[in-house]
């Protein structure tokens, strides 16, 4: 994908593309407080608060910040950067379902070296919602290399991008768990990574579609309760330039949101793709259900 590319120079069985093959809406996600004139990407809902967090960068898709626009009882207030941002690049923030742990990734100072490789963190946070410090995951989560869009699986693992020796290409798609308090580290496979670039792999909540985000746009594998199966390019209605970025699948996975270069003034854009019965998603500001702050 070109905007990656830009950074280091600086997905799925047939049954699967049929569910997407069938026609679809597309429409711009471009909330008051979120959407500029630079490029907005990598979305993630906060389970807790209603809170929207997000990537904003330059139009050409550099110096990559993490974002929050705050929930409000009149919708989303103006974003700004996310109160635990560090002195690096971050980006690919991502929830788990208790909304107590925020995964990401960063170039961030750590134990005195400035300017590192992209690594692994954590966030966490306790009863009163005060994010805590940040943490880097240790090797072999965290490595020499780049690591990318990190994700816990519904299969409990956590899927991750990654140059890393070992891999079949440039930069692939690995998993990790930990076993006898040992993390295992492997490579998805030829079914999804190649010779070129894969980056970002999201995982539907039934734990049985995998979204891959590669050098030339977005794929979609499916498991068939043994392995995944060899990726399938999503249709022109997503993959518009291959410049698609950061997908997030709904709860049901009939809807996704994702970011793309427009290639116009107002640069990265949010567009959500739906698919099959209409659902109410992505979630609303302020939240049906108000939760405590």
């Amino acid at each position: 994908m070109l905007a990656r590319r830009l950074f280091i120079a600086f997905a799925a069985a047939s049954c699967a593309a049929a569910a997407h093959a069938v026609p679809g809406a597309l429409s711009p996600f471009a909330p008051a407080g979120i959407a500029s004139d630079r490029f907005e990407s990598h979305p993630a809902f906060d389970p807790l608060t209603g809170d929207f967090y997000f990537v904003r960068s330059a139009p050409d898709f550099s110096g990559w910040r993490l974002y929050v626009a705050r929930c409000t009882p009149t919708g989303w207030d103006a974003a700004i950067e996310a109160p635990f941002a560090g002195d690096g690049v971050e980006a690919d923030p991502w929830f788990t379902h208790d909304g107590r742990t925020l995964y990401f990734i960063s170039t961030r100072t750590t134990d005195g070296v400035h300017g590192r490789n992209l690594d692994l963190w954590t966030v966490t946070r306790g009863a009163s919602l005060e994010w805590g410090t940040p943490q880097r995951l240790p090797e072999p989560l965290s490595s020499t290399g780049r690591e990318w869009f990190p994700r816990v699986g519904a299969d409990g693992w956590l899927y991750f991008g990654s140059d890393r020796a070992g891999g079949l290409g440039k930069t692939d798609i690995w998993r990790a768990r930990q076993s006898a308090g040992q993390w295992l580290v492997e490579n998805l496979g030829s079914a999804i990574n190649t010779a070129a670039n894969e980056f970002e792999a999201e995982m539907s909540a039934d734990g049985k579609r995998l979204i891959i985000m590669a050098d030339d746009g977005l794929f979609e594998s499916a498991y068939d309760g043994k392995r995944w199966q060899p990726r399938v390019k999503l249709p022109p209605q997503i993959n518009a330039n291959g410049t698609e970025v950061g997908a997030l699948l709904s709860p049901s996975g009939r809807s996704m949101l994702f970011a793309r270069d427009t290639r116009s003034e107002r640069s990265g854009e949010f567009f959500i793709w739906r698919a099959g019965k209409p659902e109410a998603w992505p979630p609303t500001c302020p939240m049906r259900k108000p939760a405590a702050r």
